[in-house]
């Protein structure tokens, strides 16, 4: 087998110019999240900002298989995150609002990419770095405090994990938590690094106050970089109760 193998290598660096080399398999974000998900016993997970479901569906690929709820603000994504969930008795959508610090209504700004629209206004360092993020309108949409809607999914949950994707909003969704919070294991936040919309708080804030809460940071995941100059802009903490 061995000289089979000198014999390909040969030829691809004689005839192609060609080097054979093996490549250690670098493991998905999501395979990191589920592997942290599996070792604290979640059996719930709060989705809030779900977009079209794309959290929900890499952890499913990657081996979870409690339960889901998901909550979404944009209409069209909304309706795109109620297919993508469809089939799956552990997923539920809850109904289309924004979670924030209060209940009533709010206008969200749409975004060109979808997944940055945000109650916030977009800052240039964003725009910049994702020109087609621009806001192209706004959406008019119920919202909620996580308190005012998570008791009826906390019921059966030993371990309930709070994934929040808001777009600059998280601080607001967590004053919105100050009962749940209590009954969450873990949770995944976007950390800002630099001011990318008006009035969010950066990374060490949120940190500081999740420590606060009896959470200890475990981990970090890529989120966001700037092409052009290769500064990380976003990443995802992922935290939980160790004790």
């Amino acid at each position: 087998m061995g000289g089979i193998k000198n014999i390909i290598r040969s030829i691809l660096r004689n005839v192609f110019g060609l080097e054979l080399r093996r490549v250690k398999l670098i493991p998905s974000a999501a395979k990191q999240v589920v592997a942290t998900l599996q070792k604290f016993g979640v059996d719930l997970v709060f989705d809030v900002g779900a977009n079209k479901g794309q959290f929900a569906s890499e952890i499913r690929r990657c081996g979870y298989t409690g339960k889901i709820v998901s909550f979404e603000p944009l209409s069209q994504a909304c309706g795109e995150l109620r297919r993508a969930s469809a089939g799956d008795a552990m997923w539920e959508v809850h109904p289309r609002c924004a979670l924030g610090d209060h209940n009533g209504e709010v206008e969200i700004n749409v975004a060109g990419n979808s997944e940055s629209s945000s109650i916030l206004q977009m800052l240039e360092a964003h725009r910049r770095a994702v020109p087609q993020s621009a806001y192209q309108g706004k959406e008019a949409v119920p919202i909620k405090t996580l308190d005012a809607v998570a008791g009826q999914y906390l019921k059966n949950a030993r371990a309930p994990f709070l994934k929040i994707d808001t777009q600059g909003f998280e601080w607001q969704v967590l004053d919105g938590a100050l009962k749940t919070l209590p009954h969450i294991k873990g949770i995944l936040v976007e950390l800002s690094l630099l001011p990318l919309y008006e009035g969010q708080h950066l990374w060490r804030e949120v940190i500081d106050r999740l420590e606060a809460e009896g959470f200890t940071l475990w981990g970090f995941k890529p989120a966001f970089s700037d092409p052009i100059s290769g500064r990380t802009l976003q990443v995802d903490g992922i935290f939980y109760r160790t004790t």
